[in-house]
């Protein structure tokens, strides 16, 4: 396709693009069919299985852990519950 100033686009030329993109189709459609023997697949290794398995174990897992929460709420009705709050600080200081 030639491009010359405001001159309109030949009609004849934009088929001729057309044409040749549907070639190209009809080639790539071909590749597509291929035999089941031919076609790409995906084995996973045994550390990527062991990752797999991990990971569906944390899953499992609860967001929240009661017991912990439940001791840190007696301790803090028991007023024995210590903050430190150099530790306090430095985390803060960490995350900045």
């Amino acid at each position: 396709m030639k491009i010359d100033g405001n001159n309109p686009i030949d009609r004849k030329d934009l088929y001729k693009v057309q044409e040749a993109a549907g070639n190209q189709g009809a080639e790539k459609k071909k590749e597509v069919e291929k035999t089941d023997e031919e076609k790409d697949k995906i084995s996973l290794s045994g550390k990527a299985k062991e990752i797999d398995e991990l990971k569906a174990l944390i899953d499992q897992l609860p967001e929240v852990r009661e017991e912990k929460v439940d001791s840190i709420k007696q301790a803090i009705d028991a007023g024995t519950y210590n903050i430190d709050a150099r530790k306090i600080a430095q985390k803060i200081l960490e995350e900045i």
